[in-house]
């Protein structure tokens, strides 16, 4: 299993900021080829791409603006047209449980079809090279509480997905690694302001978040390094409290 970041193509989807971001920046300082930011906030990509190129040097880093929702196959079409894709990075996502069909259409069936699409075009019995495919999931992959049902149905699903697509018996016949990371609270703009549903327990939830032992983006960026390089397919790996990651039990 190809467990180095060297000259590796990567796709980053809500790669313009936040985790994305962290972890375009990470793969490149770990000698990645090139990394693609897919994310619908074209200011934010095409500035992350400036940065990115001016620490790593021109034609590392490209945007392309996507909705992942609706733009699969013209951006994947693009893309595979020029270049051997060798890693998906499956990170876009909201949190808010208030649009709960929205949560599904992003945080699952996005995933999904995306991930499903990068393995087609990974997959050594098909032609391609092989590949690994990084799930974001969440501590509420498989931690339970009451306060994020939709969004933990949400992340049950992406952990769902990774085991069973990443099974050793789809890795030995694809040679794609499907592996999920698990970050528990991090500071980003998806949790600045987490939209729960109107339960009567807004303090409840509040005191809550406070208590967790929160962590910034580059701890998550440096542990998407760690799981690539250690994780075997089917397996998921928290990284909570910039703590080193440690695989989740099955």
């Amino acid at each position: 299993m190809e467990k180095s970041l060297a000259n590796k193509v990567v796709v980053i989807t809500g790669g313009a900021e936040g985790i994305g971001y962290e972890v375009a920046d990470k793969y490149l300082s770990k000698g990645a080829k090139l990394v693609f930011l897919l994310d619908i906030n074209e200011k934010f990509g095409n500035e992350s791409v400036k940065k990115l190129s001016a620490k790593y040097g021109a034609n590392k880093a490209i945007f392309m603006k996507c909705d992942v929702t609706t733009d699969l196959v013209p951006v994947s079409k693009k893309i595979f047209e020029n270049y051997k894709v060798d890693v998906l990075i499956n990170n876009a996502g909201i949190l808010n449980d208030r649009l709960l069909k929205k949560t599904i259409d992003i945080n699952v069936t996005a995933v999904i079809e995306w991930g499903l699409t990068f393995w087609d075009h990974m997959r050594k019995d098909r032609g391609g090279n092989g590949g690994t495919i990084l799930n974001l999931a969440s501590i509420y992959g498989y931690r339970v509480d009451q306060f994020l049902p939709v969004y933990q149905a949400s992340k049950f699903a992406v952990m769902g997905f990774t085991k069973s697509l990443g099974h050793k018996a789809n890795y030995e016949r694809s040679g794609v690694r499907v592996v999920a990371m698990c970050p528990g609270f991090t500071e980003t703009k998806l949790t600045a302001q987490p939209q729960a549903w109107d339960m009567g327990q807004d303090k409840e939830f509040e005191q809550f978040l406070k208590a967790q032992a929160w962590q910034k983006v580059e701890s998550v960026g440096n542990a998407a390094v760690d799981i690539f390089e250690k994780g075997e397919s089917g397996t998921a790996w928290l990284i909570e409290g910039a703590k080193p990651i440690v695989e989740v039990a099955k």
